[in-house]
């Protein structure tokens, strides 16, 4: 009887370790065909929006402006941009000088506070009488930004049923696959928390490129004839001392020149002499 019961113990304690055994594996197929339906089904078919809901969706807008324009005094306007920018709490990202053919100019980007775009941009538009170029843009990134709020949510889930399938692991070769769909996700994750991140920054801080110059061409300045003169007797002079400097440089010519010149006489010389004697 002993014996019996003995038996039928050690039957019921093995299958209840195949059971669970086989519990994990089934868990862990579970998990796959889940992460495979995540990656495959788009989130936007996933959303669910209930028209009756009172809830309104925050809008993400990235606004950015491009202005050029001719500034009478440079540094002077510098200074006002800067006032402006500490006034809106915003911050300067760049700030070039240059000086070309005819312009001084300077190239400025601003990074202002979304909530200050607008005011800062009547405001710098106050002190400039016409805008060479004045570009503004709105993009509405909205659907993306909910989008990927969206995948990240799903992605953290299913990095977590990864997690519990690792603990529950039984051997090696389970722990070494579940830790490379983990690494795999935990990639995706990063990828789209940057872009999340991205598109945070330039929806909460616009972006406003500034291009103002100063033109410095000068009219050509009147001589007088005696002058005009002057600049003509300089002028010729230089050319002679060209000219000479040239040939100066020519002198390995001239003397395969004179060479020739010499053979040649000394040549003709003995021909006439041979001619005479004949």
């Amino acid at each position: 009887m002993k014996i019996f019961s003995l038996f039928i113990f050690g039957l019921a304690l093995a299958c209840s370790n195949g059971g669970t055994h086989d519990y994990a594996l089934e868990e862990s197929k579970t998990v796959a065909a889940d992460y495979e339906y995540i990656e495959e089904s788009p989130v936007s078919q996933k959303l669910v929006v209930d028209e009756s809901s009172e809830e309104i969706i925050d809008q993400k807008i990235i606004k950015t402006a491009q202005l050029r324009f001719e500034a009478s005094n440079p540094e002077e306007t510098h200074t006002a941009i800067l006032a402006l920018t500490q006034q809106y709490k915003g911050f300067i990202q760049s700030d070039n000088a240059g000086k070309n053919y005819n312009q001084l100019y300077r190239n400025m980007v601003i990074r202002i506070p979304t909530e200050n775009f607008q005011p800062f941009i009547d405001n710098l538009s106050k002190g400039v009488p016409y805008f060479d170029q004045k570009d503004i843009s709105r993009q509405d990134v909205s659907e993306e930004f909910v989008d990927l709020e969206a995948r990240l949510k799903a992605k953290r889930e299913l990095e977590s049923r990864y997690l519990e399938l690792l603990r529950q692991a039984k051997n090696v070769k389970e722990m070494l696959e579940i830790e490379r769909e983990l690494s795999v996700i935990r990639e995706e994750i990063e990828a789209k928390q940057g872009r999340l991140n991205y598109l945070q920054n330039k929806v909460s801080l616009s972006t406003v490129n500034i291009e103002f110059y100063k033109q410095t061409a000068e009219t050509g300045v009147t001589l007088s004839y005696g002058q005009k003169i002057v600049n003509a007797l300089k002028g010729g002079w230089d050319g002679v001392s060209v000219f000479f400097l040239g040939l100066l440089y020519l002198w390995p010519l001239f003397v395969l020149v004179l060479i020739g010149i010499l053979v040649l006489r000394r040549f003709l010389r003995r021909s006439k002499k041979k001619a005479s004697e004949n």
